[in-house]
């Protein structure tokens, strides 16, 4: 393995920045935050280590060039001097993906293939024959990123996304992604040592992630990286990381994370999700309604994404809902903090409590918010003003 310091680029969900960056620091690397992700450098086996024990990124990309252009061909040229051939073979499919911000070229797609016939190109002048696309699941992916005068040419270490952590059974419907789930669990600044519900937790997303990181369980050991396939891999190295990682679990840990659904259906996908992960009867499920949930404990932590509705009748429904989810909070759950994710940005209008935090995040494109409530005894709802009497004359 090379042990030269290499650029990578790890992107993650918009508003995780800050919270990758400090768990990048605490893998070893010198962070760099940008929008929508962290830059660092180090070796391969750090890349490989990032890609192993991050809960937070999305992918890790090897950045391979950056350099100026002015039109297609500059793009076609610098692609083709790169030495393709020294990092993967003609037996391994690709697939080559270009994203732009202030582009002032026409087509991305007419520059994505002159990347990839650059790509192809190379590979015929050196080796007489070339590799396959596959778009669906390709053994390389191949990331290019424009703006207005620059070309950026990455390889994806990830392949599937790092939030694919291949242990999700079953699907409750529009399941949390994983990496979004665990950078909630930091902000909200849980330790593993509080108590930890979900009352809302469909297919437990939330609790898989809470539990996986108390045991020490590195959320990329029950997967395969795009890095396998790469002509450097080194196998010895990758191996020993993931027996000092399995080293460091803590399989008898004790767990005080609770779950709770009304739907006997989400149950049971955390149920089959958390058996998948080695988790089975660490985590309380309960089948109950989140107005009726009593807390399993005096104080404690209290994260959920509650359904939001698309339409009409959902939003309707839901703006019925949210007072009462309100009024439960204030009776039930008091000396505990409450966090609830959500795109419905009328949440804290309707649900009648005060949020001591909001903190912008993206699902995808779709803008949410993490909401904080601290539920104190008595009421958070503003006092409504006084009336004086009126004062008659005498």
């Amino acid at each position: 393995m090379d042990n030269t310091n290499q650029a990578f680029f790890a992107p993650c969900p918009r508003g995780l920045e800050e919270v990758l960056s400090t768990e990048l620091q605490q893998l070893g690397t010198q962070a760099v935050t940008t929008q929508g992700g962290v830059g660092f450098s180090g070796t391969f086996s750090l890349c490989y280590r990032v890609n192993l024990e991050s809960r937070i990124a999305s992918r890790v990309l090897w950045r391979i060039f950056h350099g100026t252009y002015r039109i297609e061909e500059d793009i076609y040229q610098a692609a083709y001097d790169l030495p393709w051939p020294e990092w993967f073979s003609t037996r391994n499919t690709i697939k080559v993906k270009v994203s732009a911000r202030h582009c002032p070229l026409r087509s991305l797609d007419f520059v994505t293939l002159r990347i990839k016939d650059a790509v192809c190109d190379k590979f015929v002048a050196i080796a007489g024959s070339r590799p396959h696309v596959d778009t669906s699941q390709p053994d390389i992916r191949i990331d290019a990123f424009l703006d207005r005068q620059t070309v950026t040419f990455y390889l994806d270490t990830s392949g599937e996304p790092l939030f694919k952590r291949g242990l999700r059974k079953a699907s409750s419907a529009a399941p949390l992604r994983e990496n979004l789930a665990a950078g909630i669990l930091r902000l909200s600044g849980w330790t593993g040592t509080e108590t930890l519900l979900d009352p809302m937790c469909g297919g437990g997303t939330i609790l898989l992630e809470a539990a996986q990181i108390v045991r020490s369980m590195a959320p990329g050991l029950g997967r395969h990286f795009a890095f396998e396939k790469l002509a450097n891999f080194d196998r010895a190295m990758w191996q020993r990381l993931c027996e000092a990682s399995r080293s460091q679990q803590a399989p008898g840990t004790p767990l005080i994370i609770y779950g709770s659904d009304r739907h006997g259906n989400a149950l049971k996908a955390a149920q089959a999700n958390l058996e998948a992960a080695g988790l089975a009867g660490a985590v309380f499920l309960k089948q109950t309604d989140v107005l009726d949930l009593k807390p399993p404990a005096k104080e404690g932590i209290l994260v959920t994404n509650p359904p939001y509705g698309v339409r009409l009748g959902e939003q309707e429904e839901l703006a019925a809902f949210y007072p009462r989810l309100g009024d439960a909070l204030k009776q039930n759950f008091p000396g505990w903090r409450a966090y609830i994710f959500t795109a419905d940005l009328r949440l804290p209008k309707l649900i009648g409590l005060t949020a001591s935090r909001r903190t912008p995040l993206f699902n995808g494109a779709l803008e949410c918010r993490l909401f904080e409530f601290k539920m104190v005894q008595g009421s958070l709802r503003p006092p409504k003003p006084s009336r004086l009497p009126k004062l008659s004359l005498l």
